[in-house]
């Protein structure tokens, strides 16, 4: 599939308009030199892709499929984060998809197999490494089983199992996707030094380690406090203790905390009953990790609940990874206490952790608004006295 040079013209000229409009003007456009309908997919692709893979924006000679295979890619910013986990001399991306994670991780090999077994799709990535000189990318339309049992050995392998099942419907078990590791990690150890497997955000971490071998690393990913991505490092060697990374990637500065399960474990940290200046709450990769008492010990805080995580200081505590907030007040769930601290606010950021009621059942029944300068948690003490805490953001 190419896009002749008044198709790629069609495609520059209307790169921002509504594609569903565009599509009903199709009389409008009568040469015989563009392609409408591929114009139309490209427009849309572009479109999808402008803040996702910002570099591929830009170039006019990249081919995009259908809106599912590109809903399914990864971002820019996590493709380079796995380029930094994997390199050598031989990769194999079992399931190669678009190609963005292939792409990103090209430049760190000689030699890479790309493969997948939607022959649409791997034309299209096929093209796209051609555009992009990725010369040392071979494509291969198949399945990805078949092919890992007949490749030679490489390197290190890439494999992010599909995440729906036959009905489009999303799982996050491992067992449930497509292909099941479980199945084949004894095939893939055989075929590779190193291997990063990408997983749902979702998935329980603790319930992975007990099925997965080998596991050396985990890195738990978010992105803007958002967790994105779930990527297990396998390898050869047995490992006891693999390492956890928690990662925040930020336009203001990534936030990176490690730790292991026995060191948590192992930890004690003070908990208090009464909250002191400052309130903090952790990012979203630490939050997943289970990274709790470690995480108050390190940055010299006290907790407020086993189950609660957040946390609090006489004095502010600088690079915190997370949210800091300056406490203006502390009250119960009592209705005379509620009047005389939230007469005057109609709106807030309201967050639950360990209280009995959602968000939307606290701001009901508070009968605010959401957003605004002032922060709002509802959580549980260690005495188990249950409190709202008024605040405002610091960093």
């Amino acid at each position: 599939m190419m896009l002749n040079t008044a198709t790629q013209q069609f495609i520059r000229e209307h790169l921002r308009d509504d594609v569903r409009q565009l599509a009903l003007q199709s009389h409008r456009y009568p040469s015989l030199d563009i392609d409408f309908l591929l114009a139309l997919t490209q427009i849309s692709g572009r479109q999808q892709i402008e803040h996702k893979i910002p570099s591929w924006y830009s170039n006019d000679n990249l081919l995009y499929p259908k809106r599912l295979s590109l809903e399914q890619s990864s971002s820019e910013t996590m493709a380079k984060y796995k380029s930094t986990l994997l390199s050598g001399n031989t990769l194999a991306d079992l399931t190669g998809g678009l190609g963005v994670d292939t792409a990103f991780l090209a430049p760190n090999f000689s030699t890479v197999y790309y493969v997948e077994q939607q022959t649409a799709l791997a034309a299209i990535a096929q093209s796209n490494f051609k555009s992009l000189n990725l010369n040392q990318i071979q494509v291969f339309g198949t399945d990805n089983k078949i092919f890992l049992e007949t490749m030679p050995a490489v390197d290190c392998i890439f494999i992010d199992p599909a995440r729906r099942s036959d009905t489009g419907k999303k799982v996050c078990l491992i067992e449930d996707c497509e292909p099941d590791l479980l199945e084949i990690q004894d095939l893939l150890l055989q075929k590779a030094q190193r291997i990063l497997v990408k997983l749902s955000p979702m998935l329980d971490i603790q319930a992975a380690c007990k099925v997965l071998k080998n596991i050396s690393e985990i890195h738990v990913v978010g992105v803007e406090n958002e967790c994105k991505e779930l990527l297990f490092l396998i390898e050869k060697e047995i490992i006891t203790n693999p390492k956890i990374v928690c990662v925040n990637l930020r336009k203001k500065g990534n936030q990176t905390d490690i730790f292991d399960f026995p060191e948590e474990k192992q930890a004690q940290i003070p908990f208090v009953s009464e909250l002191k200046n400052y309130l903090y709450e952790p990012n979203v990769a630490i939050l997943k990790a289970g990274m709790y008492k470690l995480l108050g010990l390190r940055y010299g805080l006290e907790k407020l609940h086993p189950d609660s995580h957040l946390y609090t200081s006489e004095s502010l505590v600088s690079g915190f990874p997370g949210r800091a907030f300056q406490i203006e007040n502390v009250f119960s769930f009592q209705k005379q206490e509620l009047k005389t601290h939230l007469q005057s606010i109609r709106q807030a950021n309201v967050v639950v952790r360990n209280f009995p009621l959602s968000v939307a059942g606290l701001r009901k029944k508070l009968n605010l608004k959401e957003g605004g300068d002032i922060y709002l948690f509802a959580t549980t003490l260690t005495n188990e006295r249950r409190v709202l805490v008024l605040g405002r953001k610091l960093f």
